[in-house]
Parts: structure tokens; sequence; C-alpha cells
């Protein structure tokens, strides 16, 4: 696979310090629209994308141990490199767990007051899951599986949410 604007953009998309606008548009967003409960949101937010991450790369990854394309005599032959490979191992792909949590849980918390945020989350996470592809450093089910795992993540931190009492915050936005 190989595309002039894609070769250019997708090392862009994977970098989280490419989407620090985003973080901080969040941020100050659920700080306004919500006040003191914008912060819990927020700190649960990294909570769950913390929690992603730790399980993805430190749990799941050497317990699994399969190797990065970018990495494996075979594929790398045939792949383009466009980042450096990385280090540590490539199923689940940490990028898509992290992402996906964040998106997720944002989307169960918002989903019946704002209907669109389905479409931008999953837009967001899933462009990130392509560029791991693109650049060659995951194969498609890391990416996948970690979109999965990542959603299932971000669904167990809106449910803990949703059952803090309402003097830390944990009243459904979306209702």
């Amino acid at each position: 696979m190989a595309n002039p604007f894609f070769d250019w953009i997708m090392p862009y998309l994977r970098n989280p310090k490419f989407w620090i606008p985003l973080y901080l548009f969040i941020i100050a967003f659920c700080v306004y629209k919500f006040k003191k409960q914008g912060l819990i949101i927020i700190l649960m937010m990294a909570l769950a994308a913390g929690f992603a991450d730790f399980t993805s790369a430190s749990i799941i990854k050497p317990l699994v141990k399969r190797v990065r394309p970018c990495r494996d005599a075979m594929v790398s032959q045939t792949d383009i490199a466009r980042v450096g490979c990385g280090t540590g191992y490539s199923f689940p792909s940490t990028h898509a767990t992290d992402h996906f949590a964040m998106a997720f849980f944002m989307i169960m918390l918002f989903y019946k007051k704002w209907r669109w945020i389905w479409l931008w989350g999953i837009v967001w996470a899933g462009t990130i899951c392509f560029a791991q592809v693109y650049v060659g450093v995951h194969y498609p089910i890391d990416v996948f599986c970690g979109a999965i795992y990542g959603m299932l993540v971000g669904w167990l931190f809106a449910w803990i949410f949703s059952k803090l009492p309402a003097g830390f915050g944990g009243i459904p936005v979306s209702k």
C-alpha cells in the first residue's frame, strides 16, 4: 500500500503529539460545559486510557509475544519503512487500545445528547488504527483486537462513572 499523501500524513496521525489540540479541546469543553463533573469526566477518561495502556502493553503483549511486522523476517522485506519500528511486541496495538478506550468512554457518556459523537469518535480512533497498519508497525488484527479491547475498557469506565455518587460527578451527562 502506497500513496504520496498517506505516506506524508499517516506518520503524523499515529503520533499522540499530533492530537494534543484535540485533547486540549476535550478538556476545555468538558470543564467549561460540565464544571466539576467535567473534571471527573477528564479524570475518568485518563484512567480509562491509563488502564488500557498498562494492561495492553505490560500484561497482554508480554503474554502473546507477537513480533511486529517491521521486525518479521518475511514481512519486512516487502513493507515500506515509514517510521521507526518501535520496541516491544505487536499484539494488541496499544495505540488502538488507548484511543478506542477514550473514544468509547466519551461515546458512552455523550451519545444520547450528541448522536454524532459515535461517528467522530470512531473516525478519530479508527484513523489512528489505520495509520498504525499503514506505517507498518502493526498487523490489521493487532489494531482490530486493540480496538475491541479499548471499547470494552471505555465501556467499563463509563459504567463506573455512571455508578459514582452525584457529588463525585457520577450523573450521566447523556441523559
